[in-house]
């Protein structure tokens, strides 16, 4: 059972002024960065209010959660991000609801992902998850296998593969959060050396998204700080 509404405007602007102040660090246009705010748990009435408050992305992580939500708030002009480890028997359904994927790690999904997206929909944009170290209970494919998988999905009809998404394990020194995400930046440049032309880096959350920005993200996905601590 979902929690009653935690959403409130403050801790949305909060999110905001942060995402404002570490792209001025970082010499970045704050408009090139996207925020998704993860509404894992959160009631169609929260996400509604944040709605009002101007936030138009969100991010889920359980297809059975979300799709009630999607139906109910299908009157709202919202982008709706699949963002957990994604399951063979629930690709249709993923392929049905959301506007983008970030948790694509093997051929065999994305394949499905292609076939099972309605032709009335525009392409389903996704993201490769990239495992960059010892992350237990995370999906994500190794470094050395990405290149194959994304020459593989960037021919797939109904698919358009944007670029690379990675979840590292939650560190405090700013360094260390750091290095994740430079190593996935640097991934994403290789590949558009080899043709690709990728223009997204989904990372950073709520305890080091300034570190994400700071290393090129264009999303950072957000939960905590936007709606507060889950029950």
């Amino acid at each position: 059972m979902l929690t009653a509404p935690q959403f409130s405007p403050a801790g949305l602007d909060s999110v905001r002024r942060r995402i404002v102040t570490a792209a001025a660090l970082a010499g970045r246009d704050p408009a090139g960065i996207r925020l998704v705010a993860v509404s894992k748990q959160q009631p169609a009435a929260a996400i509604r209010a944040a709605c009002a408050a101007g936030q138009l992305e969100f991010g889920e992580n359980y297809v059975q959660e979300a799709e009630p939500k999607v139906a109910e708030l299908r009157e709202l002009p919202i982008t709706w991000h699949f963002i957990g480890r994604l399951q063979a028997n629930k690709t249709r359904d993923v392929a049905a609801s959301f506007d983008w994927v970030h948790s694509v790690d093997r051929e065999r999904i994305a394949a499905r992902l292609a076939e099972q997206r309605p032709q009335d929909r525009a392409p389903l944009k996704v993201l490769l998850q990239v495992r960059l170290g010892h992350e237990p209970g995370r999906g994500g494919i190794d470094a050395g296998s990405l290149p194959a998988l994304a020459e593989s999905v960037s021919g797939m009809r109904r698919l358009e593969l944007r670029g690379l998404m990675c979840m590292p394990e939650p560190a405090t020194d700013e360094a260390a959060q750091r290095a994740p995400f430079r190593r996935l930046r640097e991934l994403l440049l290789d590949l558009n050396r080899c043709g690709h032309r990728l223009d997204t880096l989904s990372m950073g959350m709520s305890g080091d998204l300034e570190a994400a920005i700071a290393e090129g993200a264009t999303i950072v996905r957000v939960g905590t700080a936007v709606f507060g601590t889950r029950s």
